[in-house]
């Protein structure tokens, strides 16, 4: 609807998009499925996307392999293509042709050759030099710093405007042109090499379960507890009102980020990675019998991205320990995509870091088991995505996955057989 009323209004949009639901229900996938049908599907995820590429897929299943995806994903294309060839009738119909002339930033080509020779050898040094993350971003802005020193007295603010964003443009192209072209990343990774990983579970006495899972320079540590039926959750939206017995909080204090902040209610990242953790997580949870109603808080301690995959490891760890009879467990990897529009050239990456995010192509996590995906989350900063790019992302991130797994289980193998001495016990008569 939103993307109906751009098609039809002069706003210069780049293309028009549109999304759709799939679900797959007893082997057969379906598009944009009832509600009804919902409650029976193993597979069910959001797909948005312009004519040619993929921007966002979003959604949940039940261990389905990487062919399934790709093959939903496939589905909703079709069907987005037919909803988008809708839109431009629409726009033929209500007449609009030209789009609206807007006034774009000046460009000062001189400043921006004194940037680049300034600064872009500087940059690919601190690029290359394999610095932990605030080493890193202490080195860039006393770069920045400099840069803009080296202007002289006589330059006024619109000037030290400018060369700021000359030099954040610069950063973002040398960066991702080392990565392409030598395949190498900021902290000296290869493409498809997962951060050193470390965790431990038991560490707090009093919940009934915790764990702390470290993955370079992100770290969750997750508590869990477990209640009586009493304590279970109602959750009510426009449409729903349910009553959860599975309740998970992400929190991200600002202090994970070296950063001093208020601490507000939870904002959509609280939400956004919270609700993906519980979606992946509630795939291994056992069925409504279970008499306990189970909260798994997952506090980020430092972050370098990934948080939210830190979060899927450690409550998977944590519930283990809490003797909530998890069968597998679930593990989560972000991977990243650098791609060059100018000769079509592009990387995978595995494992992602915060700058890795913020100047890459795409944010894709994938969470999953041993046999198969559970929960996956994507979102596209380019013109989209191809087939390709998704196999071999896929196919990488399973890698990843089995990788951290490994890890995962040698930690702790299978739940412990009883909650601990202080949980509350359920005897049934």
């Amino acid at each position: 609807a939103a993307s109906a009323a751009l098609a039809v209004s002069d706003i210069p949009i780049k293309e028009i998009i549109s999304q759709v639901r799939v679900a797959r229900v007893e082997g057969e996938f379906i598009v944009n499925p009832l509600r009804a049908q919902l409650e029976k599907a193993d597979m069910d995820f959001l797909i948005a996307a312009t004519e040619k590429n993929l921007m966002m897929v979003e959604g949940e299943s039940e261990e389905c392999s990487e062919e399934d995806l790709v093959k939903a994903l496939e589905i909703a294309h079709d069907a987005i293509r037919i909803q988008i060839k809708a839109q431009e009738e629409l726009r033929a119909k209500a007449g609009v042709t030209g789009k609206r002339e807007y006034t774009k930033p000046e460009v000062n080509e001189e400043l921006r050759a004194k940037v680049i020779e300034f600064a872009k050898d500087k940059i690919y040094a601190i690029s290359k030099s394999a610095s932990a993350k605030h080493d890193r971003s202490d080195a860039f802005d006393a770069l920045k710093k400099e840069l803009i020193e080296s202007l002289g007295e006589e330059a006024d603010d619109k000037t030290k405007k400018q060369a700021k964003k000359y030099y954040d443009d610069l950063q973002w192209e040398v960066v991702r042109n080392m990565i392409l072209d030598e395949r190498v990343r900021l902290d000296g990774r290869q493409l498809d090499q997962v951060r050193p990983l470390n965790m431990e579970v038991d560490l707090l006495p009093s919940p009934h379960g915790s764990a702390l899972f470290t993955r370079g320079e992100t770290q969750s540590l997750t508590t869990v507890t477990l209640g009586t039926p009493d304590d279970e959750l109602l959750i009510e939206s426009a449409a729903t009102s349910n009553y959860s017995k599975f309740i998970l909080h992400y929190n991200f204090p600002p202090f994970s980020t070296g950063e001093v902040k208020m601490m507000r209610g939870p904002g959509r990242r609280e939400v956004g990675h919270g609700n993906l953790a519980m979606r992946s997580l509630k795939q291994m949870m056992p069925g409504n019998d279970y008499a306990y109603t189970v909260r798994v808080v997952s506090d980020i301690l430092e972050s370098n991205g990934s948080s939210s995959m830190a979060t899927v490891c450690a409550g998977s760890l944590a519930l283990m320990d809490a003797g909530v009879p998890l069968p597998k467990h679930v593990s989560g990897i972000a991977m990243g995509l650098i791609s060059r529009a100018s000769d079509g050239k592009w990387a995978v990456l595995s494992d992602i870091l915060g700058d890795e995010d913020h100047l890459g192509d795409m944010d894709f996590k994938v969470t999953g088991t041993r046999d198969g995906i559970c929960g996956v989350q994507m979102d596209i900063k380019v013109d989209g995505l191809s087939m390709d790019v998704m196999r071999t992302a896929l196919a990488q991130a399973r890698k990843g996955r089995l990788h951290i797994l490994e890890a995962m289980y040698a930690c702790i193998g299978e739940a412990r057989p009883e909650p601990k001495p202080h949980a509350p016990r359920m005897e049934k008569m």
